[in-house]
């Protein structure tokens, strides 16, 4: 079993920015593909960000592209969500997941047997 645990949220004005980190434990907690999801309320959980294990090939919701960046740290099994420029309608509450590296289709939430308990992430106007 993989156990995720983030930490970061918190409240910011519109511009700002914030960090969220995702810390992974068990025992399968290495060679896993990253992602992170959020939720506002009254909707669908939806992609925001996802990184394999590999080579840490990156891939964005349009979204937030240009705005968010996705990281891994292998050696310590964690992973990051640096957000920047952030919008009142990135609000919600965030969630990391994580997969087996031999996992594809990484956009897609099925595709995650682990995910963390979430962190809310608010913006204000």
């Amino acid at each position: 079993q993989v156990q995720l645990v983030e930490s970061g949220g918190g409240l910011v004005q519109a511009g700002g920015s914030l960090r969220l980190s995702c810390a992974a434990s068990g025992r399968t907690s290495s060679s896993l593909n990253m992602g992170w999801f959020r939720q506002a309320p009254g909707k669908e959980r939806e992609f925001v960000a996802r990184i394999t294990w590999s080579i840490g090939r990156t891939y964005y919701a349009d979204s937030v592209k240009g705005r968010f960046t996705i990281s891994r740290d292998i050696a310590k099994n964690t992973g990051d969500l640096q957000m920047s420029n952030l919008k009142p309608e990135d609000t919600a509450v965030y969630y990391c997941a994580a997969a087996p590296y031999f996992v594809t289709r990484l956009e897609e939430k099925p595709s995650y047997p682990y995910w963390g308990q979430g962190t809310q992430v608010t913006v204000s106007s």
